[in-house]
């Protein structure tokens, strides 16, 4: 059961093994994504990687926690993930250690984010996190980063004021 009140409240170690506290992207919109080196969703990572590019100096972070969990299909130590993410995707979001979305050994932040907009069902799920650290939505697979409907979202939550979760909207 998760108990967290936002995103903000966890720690998580990066693919490089630091231990990195999500409350450091308050004022932030993340896109937390659960990736796959050898699936077929796997080339939505030039797509993830557009948006973050586009959108990052208006306040969107990209999000890559790498997962097994799917017919196995990130066998790859975080190494080996991180340099396929470079030299195949051109990857520069942040990424993070391969880690569980699901079972009894699903991590915490994903319980958390799992028990506010339902259960992950495949690589390439896409949580979109408001500035306030507060799940706004979760995206199936299916749904690749370039579709309009998600750019909308995306643009949608950075037009927000402040980090209560309000609906304001900057003119």
């Amino acid at each position: 059961m998760a108990t967290s009140s936002s995103v903000h409240s966890f720690k998580v170690s990066t693919i490089d093994g630091k231990l990195e506290d999500l409350g450091a992207y308050r004022g932030k919109v993340l896109l937390i994504v659960n990736v796959a080196s050898k699936c077929g969703f796997t080339p939505q990572y030039e797509g993830l990687e557009a948006l973050y590019r586009k959108y990052k100096d208006q306040g969107l972070v990209v999000l890559g926690f790498p997962s097994n969990d799917f017919l196995w299909q990130e066998p790859g130590t975080n190494e080996e993930i991180a340099t396929f993410c470079k030299r195949t995707y051109g990857v520069s979001f942040p990424m993070f250690a391969k880690l569980s979305v699901r079972g009894g050994s699903q991590h915490p932040l994903y319980a958390y984010l799992s028990s506010q907009k339902g259960a992950v069902t495949w690589n390439f799920n896409k949580f979109l996190v408001g500035k306030d650290g507060h799940v706004l939505e979760r995206y199936g697979s299916a749904l690749k980063p370039e579709d309009p409907a998600l750019a909308s979202a995306i643009e949608k939550a950075l037009a927000r004021v402040g980090y209560d979760g309000s609906s304001t909207h900057v003119p």
